[in-house]
């Protein structure tokens, strides 16, 4: 918990145990953090370099803790200093670099990113820089790196980042596939599925994109595209690939179980993959059920509906909300 201001853990033990017992000798306190007593004296003077420690002068061979009010509240000042002025020389490289970039060469507004390790580092950062909106097509052949396996996805939306991704319809039969957009989905991701995707492609607050280059004898590659009229173009593509795909729901969100007829969570997991193109051999695969079983529920949801055949099923999920529509902005 204060690793926020430079302490690791055993550094940590050393100061709450102090604070606990009010006062120990190196012995004692070595036999309660399970230390020799070389690395606890080390310790208790790194505690007391940094104000949080002191020899107690009515116990001599004893240590006593430093108020953690006033100690802490020292650290804790010092490290908002440190941020601050960190901030500020962020903003004035960033005011450089966006003064410098004013009028770009033609050669700067496209970058060309060689090996796996700088590839995914890029995609890393193109995620946790974002701060409005990431949008991203993912195809059934991942390479370098994937649209919804990246850790910083995770990140980015919990900082309110608006996630819209566009899979290809092979990303479900995949192995981690349904998974991997259920765990999206909870993060409240837009997912949508598409027969064909043209490309992979990422793109940040619409002023930066990656686009992953593949070639079968050559190490991962990909172009970083900045503000300009490709970047535009690539924009386009994504829309429109957007606009045409159909959404992904998996799960019970936005629907009341307890409502009559209202169909559970995996007859809308069904529903959605059935929706998105997969049959039922491939729906029973992905959701570990029998084929049979899978047929069953769909009857049963037709009777729900009060239809005759799929395609009239598909219709009425719209309608009664049991699938996601696009969300208002």
């Amino acid at each position: 918990m204060l690793a926020a201001i430079g302490l690791d853990d055993t550094h940590e033990s050393a100061y709450r145990t102090l604070v606990a017992v009010g006062a120990a000798d190196v012995p004692e306190l070595a036999r309660r953090l399970t230390l020799g007593e070389r690395e606890t004296e080390r310790t208790l003077r790194l505690l007391e370099a940094r104000g949080l420690a002191a020899r107690s002068s009515a116990r001599p061979g004893r240590w006593v803790a430093a108020p953690p009010g006033v100690a802490l509240g020292a650290l804790l000042t010092q490290r908002r200093h440190e941020l601050e002025q960190a901030e500020l020389t962020a903003a004035l490289l960033s005011e450089e670099y966006r003064a410098a970039s004013a009028r770009p060469a033609v050669h700067d507004l496209v970058e060309v990113v060689s090996g796996a390790a700088a590839v995914a580092q890029r995609f890393l950062q193109l995620q946790l820089g974002a701060s409005d909106e990431v949008c991203a097509l993912v195809t059934g052949n991942p390479v370098a790196v994937t649209g919804p396996e990246n850790e910083a996805e995770e990140q980015a939306a919990g900082r309110g980042v608006r996630y819209r991704v566009v899979v290809e319809r092979a990303v479900l039969d995949l192995p981690d596939g349904v998974s991997e957009l259920t765990a999206a989905l909870g993060r409240d991701e837009e997912v949508r599925v598409a027969d064909r995707v043209p490309t992979k492609l990422v793109i940040a607050d619409r002023s930066l994109a990656l686009v992953p280059l593949v070639s079968p004898s050559a190490e991962p590659a990909a172009l970083v595209v900045h503000a300009s009229g490709l970047l535009e173009l690539l924009s386009g593509l994504f829309e429109s690939v957007w606009r045409d795909a159909l959404p992904l729901r998996l799960g019970a969100d936005g629907v009341d179980e307890r409502a009559p007829g209202a169909p559970d969570a995996t007859d809308l997991e069904i529903l959605s993959l059935l929706l998105a193109g997969l049959t039922d051999v491939s729906v029973a695969k992905q959701l570990d059920l029998g084929l049979r079983t899978v047929q069953r529920r769909v009857k049963g949801l037709m009777e729900r509906a009060g239809v005759s055949t799929r395609l009239q099923l598909g219709w009425q999920a719209y309608e009664r909300g049991w699938v996601a529509r696009e969300r208002e902005r």
